[in-house]
């Protein structure tokens, strides 16, 4: 193999404990292992249900679990059972941080709540992943993305004006919630090294999903009205939209005055920003029909790839709508490393680049119990009377 193995990143020497399963704990747990923490996922013994969430496989691993665990070492373990539980907390003795998204209520069935940990273990930070916490009108009951995309919110102003709320059609929110997680770690890692104390991070998709609201929930509280599904059209800003092109759809993301005369002359009429119904954003949004149908017959004879880049270079922010085939062959994406090609694995990028201690790809997302000997082994015998089966 040709890991970068002997590349420090900046989390080296951070070790985790990763419990979690599905998306947003592996997501979270997954940032942080590109740069350099050594995470530990444990598994139950049938798995992370999500290893047989396909087609697509690879060797039997469904690509949905490959995508957000590389760079972990894997084991299983019962944490029903007191030698599974004693063997967590011999790898809790030097860890720094423990992810984990059970249900509220389990740990601390288990005697593995905070409460009793952070007695045991003063130094590490516990992060839990849920739905909705632990207490409060929903606390304790199951989350899920597409349930609080729909419940908080964000279906209600996805989609066409007409149509249906609709879900985004990707799993913002347990991301979201797992990129929230890792900003909670690296704080709470921070604040360690003034107090010499862990704490518990309570990260909830509910919480998340409701941070997204912006800007329809900032229009809401200074306006009273109720936001609606405005389609790809900006509830605030025109043209902000995918409009109609020779060749296809073009993004156009129009936040000024400036960009709007520079989209004028680009396309031939520097004339157009002089018109009054199109002179500030406030008219353009009132006269959204009349400007969307004035650039659709502009438009018609561009094609959408050519003109986005003229546009781009002319300091107008504007797309070609590619696919995923299209973004993850595009030479940018490459140039930018955000595909990841190595000994058959496949995989996007970390996003968070710095300049001394990058991501590297140090390990293939693990085999079902992969590194049980290995951590064992590390952790010392367990007594024969608590040793796991």
């Amino acid at each position: 193999m040709t890991f970068a193995a002997l590349q420090a990143g900046a989390l080296a020497g951070c070790k985790i404990i990763d419990l979690s399963r599905v998306l947003g704990g592996p997501y979270c747990t997954q940032l942080l292992a590109d740069h350099g923490a050594d995470v530990i996922k444990i598994e139950p013994p049938a798995g992370d249900e999500t290893r047989g969430w396909g087609p697509p496989f690879l060797d039997d691993t469904a690509s949905y679990f490959i995508g957000v665990n590389r760079n972990k070492r894997g084991m299983t373990l019962d944490l029903a059972q007191p030698a599974g539980q004693e063997l967590l907390r011999r790898l809790l003795a030097d860890a720094d941080v423990l992810v984990e998204n059970f249900k509220p209520g389990t740990l601390e069935k288990w005697g593995l709540g905070y409460d009793a940990l952070s007695r045991e273990f003063p130094r590490l930070i516990h992060c839990r992943v849920s739905g909705f916490g632990a207490d409060g009108p929903l606390g304790g009951l199951p989350g899920y993305d597409a349930c609080a995309q729909a419940m908080c919110g964000l279906m209600s102003v996805n989609g066409d004006a007409q149509g249906e709320a609709t879900r985004v059609g990707l799993p913002v929110v347990d991301m979201v919630t797992g990129l929230n997680a890792a900003v909670a770690v690296l704080l709470a890692l921070n604040e360690r090294m003034r107090s010499g104390l862990g704490q518990f991070l309570d990260i909830t998709l509910y919480d998340c999903a409701v941070s997204l609201l912006h800007p329809h929930a900032a229009n809401y509280f200074y306006s009273g009205k109720v936001p609606g599904r405005t389609g790809n059209a900006h509830p605030n800003i025109a043209p902000y939209e995918t409009l109609p092109t020779r060749s296809g759809p073009i993004f156009l993301a129009v936040g000024n005055n400036r960009q709007f005369a520079a989209l004028a002359r680009v396309l031939g009429a520097p004339a157009l920003p002089d018109d009054p119904r199109f002179a500030t954003n406030a008219e353009r949004l009132q006269h959204r029909d009349a400007l969307r149908e004035a650039l659709a017959e502009l438009l018609a004879a561009h094609d959408a790839a050519t003109l986005a880049e003229q546009l781009l270079r002319a300091g107008v922010p504007a797309a070609a709508v590619q696919n995923v085939e299209d973004v993850l062959g595009h030479p940018h994406t490459r140039h930018r490393g955000m595909v990841l090609e190595q000994d058959g694995y496949r995989g996007v990028g970390s996003p968070i680049k710095l300049s001394r201690t990058p991501a590297t790809l140090r390990r293939l997302p693990p085999a079902l119990g992969e590194h049980n000997d290995e951590v064992r082994r590390e952790v010392g015998p367990v007594p024969a009377e608590k040793r796991p089966a």
